[in-house]
């Protein structure tokens, strides 16, 4: 499993609920929302690997969101992964337009900010200070165009923009990171009752397979066997089913899987 695959979904879990940005670069918002506030752990086996916060708000019209990942436990002795995410944009219905995307790890000596902005519906990346390439081959404005940040692809996920007659998960969606565009593809696994200690009941489970487009090193580009399985939500209905969280994400990626639950939640 290459190492950059496992960061990449290291950062897809960490993003995958909404949070309000608390941001000068967030879009302006109405009165009326709202929101959730959960909290994750991420394990290894018996290990936990990482400590998740999140703090979310919908709007009308908007949306905005903010996750914050640090390792912690048996990962923490490996990697001092301190990763901050946000975007901000706008919204009509299940359909979402970003405005504005960053994320950032504290931790890292290089103090790298990876920022996206959407001119024209076309992901632009602004990256301070830069990679050293942006892949081989780098993706092109024909790639990105259409393409969301991982965070707005999540939310409009729970939205049902990949709902159809067989589920609210069927479809296809185009993602931008700053660097890799890829797609993810979610195929509907049915519905099974899960047990957290934030919220039991029964969840829609959604399988999202990672199809690699551009903007990868070569000795980066995922094999076939790194995504061949699956990152499984398990999607649980608030505000009376008009959007959905996950409250169990799984992943086979790395030694012995890892799986992220949420242990704490509230919604208003």
């Amino acid at each position: 499993m290459k190492k950059s695959w496992i960061t990449g979904v290291a950062l897809l879990c960490s993003v995958a609920i909404t949070g309000v940005a608390n941001s000068d670069d967030a879009a302006p918002a109405p009165t009326d929302s709202h929101g959730v506030r959960i909290q994750y752990a991420g394990q290894v086996l018996i290990f936990q690997v990482a400590n998740i916060s999140i703090t979310g708000e919908f709007q009308e019209d908007t949306y905005a969101a903010t996750s914050r990942f640090t390792a912690a436990g048996l990962a923490a002795l490996f990697t001092d992964a301190d990763i901050e995410a946000s975007v901000s944009g706008y919204r009509t219905g299940s359909s979402l337009e970003p405005w504005h995307y960053s994320h950032l790890n504290h931790a890292s000596s290089k103090n790298r900010t990876v920022a996206i902005d959407f001119p024209d519906g076309v992901a632009m990346p602004d990256i301070n200070p830069p990679f050293g390439n942006m892949g081989d081959p780098a993706a092109t404005d024909e790639d990105r165009a259409g393409a969301m940040d991982p965070i707005s692809t999540l939310l409009a996920m729970g939205l049902g923009a990949v709902e159809t007659e067989d589920g609210i998960c069927d479809g296809r969606l185009p993602v931008f990171d700053g660097r890799a565009r890829y797609n993810l593809r979610f195929e509907n696994g049915g519905s099974k009752n899960v047990r957290t200690r934030a919220w039991r009941g029964e969840a829609i489970i959604c399988h999202a397979y990672y199809e690699p487009i551009s903007g990868y090193e070569a000795d980066e580009f995922p094999s076939d066997e790194d995504i061949s399985e699956p990152i499984s939500f398990w999607l649980a209905p608030i505000n009376d089913g008009s959007m959905y969280i996950p409250v169990k994400i799984r992943s086979n990626a790395g030694f012995g899987g890892v799986t992220v639950t949420a242990t704490s939640m509230e919604t208003w």
